[in-house]
């Protein structure tokens, strides 16, 4: 009998996310059943029963006071959290099992992005970082990455600090270097924690316009969170409010934000300015 080769485990997984993302994007994007997550060393969850579903192409905000859990929601997705409960696909695929694969296609910007000072990476060669799963780590980037690094550091306006260390750039330039790892990733979910800390106004207008851009003309799956209800772009489909670790309310962007002030959530320190 002959020996049979099996495939690479990480090739065969590959192959089967390709085959079932084509079908997930003409659906859902994610889907959270009934999730609970606790953080390691914690006793409660940080959300607790949530379900949620997503559309390919939809525009989500996600809005709420201080750990209310809306970053702990963006990490639940991204497959970057043990679940205690519940089940999480994104692309139809399930998160415990398939989440090294499906993050290939999901571009993360994560909350408060601070690199050390004597960080030796210089800012193209961390946006170049957002083409290591499409490309490998170990596989020289080819002319084509390089041009779409380029092309999403003009895009955030960064071009002239291309070879600076990112460490000596300020926080706001910084999370604009983020937001470009992100977008050089070419992905079909992005994940965006806070976009706009760290941002003077006219920044935050830019920012804001150029995720919308991406969104009209990408059709890119974007989920936000944002203390800053000044900055939300125009575009957004949908809105959800999260208090306590629970979505309490979700739909119509204004609808949304009328119940929280109801609730008297616009009290618990949100950014108004």
């Amino acid at each position: 009998m002959k020996n049979i080769k099996l495939p690479d485990r990480d090739m065969w997984l590959e192959r089967h996310h390709k085959l079932a993302l084509g079908d997930a994007l003409m659906g859902k994007v994610v889907e959270l059943r009934g999730v609970d997550t606790i953080y390691e060393g914690e006793h409660l969850p940080a959300i607790r029963d949530v379900t949620l579903e997503v559309s390919d192409g939809e525009f989500i905000v996600v809005i709420g006071p201080n750990g209310s859990g809306k970053t702990t929601l963006l990490e639940t997705i991204n497959g970057l959290l043990k679940l205690a409960r519940g089940e999480v696909r994104v692309f139809g695929r399930d998160m415990t099992r398939y989440s090294r694969v499906v993050r290939k296609d999901i571009g993360y910007v994560p909350q408060d992005f601070m690199s050390d000072p004597s960080a030796p990476f210089i800012v193209k060669d961390v946006i170049l970082m957002g083409r290591y799963g499409k490309i490998g780590v170990l596989r020289r980037p080819e002319a084509r990455d390089m041009k779409i690094v380029e092309e999403a550091m003009r895009m955030l306006g960064i071009e002239r600090f291309a070879d600076r260390p990112i460490g000596k750039l300020s926080g706001g330039e910084q999370q604009k270097v983020m937001i470009a790892r992100a977008i050089a990733q070419e992905p079909r979910l992005l994940l965006l924690d806070e976009p706009f800390s760290n941002l003077d106004i006219r920044s935050k207008k830019e920012i804001a316009g150029k995720i919308e851009r991406l969104h009209d003309e990408e059709g890119l799956t974007t989920i936000m969170v944002t203390h800053d209800l000044l900055s939300i772009p125009e575009r957004c489909d949908r809105m959800l409010l999260m208090d306590r670790g629970r979505i309490v309310a979700d739909g119509d962007p204004a609808e949304v934000i009328r119940r929280s002030e109801g609730a008297g959530l616009l009290l618990k320190g949100w950014n108004l300015k």
